[in-house]
């Protein structure tokens, strides 16, 4: 579940922490069985103080107090990596140990390109709460496919396990997944 991509899509992110508060008690009740609630990314962080004129971290603390029963997770990208521009690597390790400090458990990890390096500084930099997110392209069934194939995804996976990723998630942000290809994929990385 998302407290953040649907009201990033349709309200560019200005939902008030008030607001949000006011449905964790539903939250908490009716999804109480979830593994995490997606939260917090660069454009949360940034709307928050920018246009909410709000502090992400408190927004952060207020809504785990609300909703203490589920994890959250969040968003850590490629080269921007926190906000719209690139941040020096002092700046993303402070900024994990304080999102871990005001309530983030999970940090989903993800690079468009699937630039293992990317990955690796990210996987240290959220320390064991990382997660990296596999940027799905191609066409898994597709036996004439030959970059983007399972051996591919197969080897990617393999050196981020070996790298410190304690969890993998698959992304499709193009909706590109065909029906049939999770199976395979997720069948033959487990």
């Amino acid at each position: 579940m998302t407290f953040r991509d649907v009201h990033k899509s349709l309200l560019s992110t200005r939902i008030r922490a008030y607001d949000l508060a006011k449905i964790s008690s539903f939250v908490v009740h009716t999804f109480n069985g979830l593994f995490s609630l997606d939260k917090f990314t660069d454009a949360t962080f940034d709307v928050a103080m920018r246009f909410l004129h709000e502090c992400p971290w408190k927004r952060l603390e207020i809504l785990k107090m609300q909703i203490p029963n589920i994890s959250f997770q969040m968003v850590l990208r490629g080269a921007n990596r926190v906000g719209f521009s690139n941040s020096p690597d002092n700046v993303v390790y402070k900024f994990c140990d304080l999102a871990v400090k005001s309530g983030m458990d999970v940090f989903r990890l993800f690079d468009c390109l699937n630039y293992v390096p990317n990955f690796i500084f990210r996987i240290e930099a959220a320390a064991e709460v990382g997660e990296a997110a596999i940027s799905y392209t191609g066409d898994v069934p597709d036996p004439t496919r030959t970059k983007y194939n399972l051996p591919y995804f197969f080897n990617l996976t393999e050196q981020l396990t070996k790298d410190g990723a304690d969890f993998l998630c698959t992304e499709d942000m193009a909706g590109v997944l065909k029906p049939d290809a999770p199976k395979i994929l997720i069948g033959a990385l487990r």
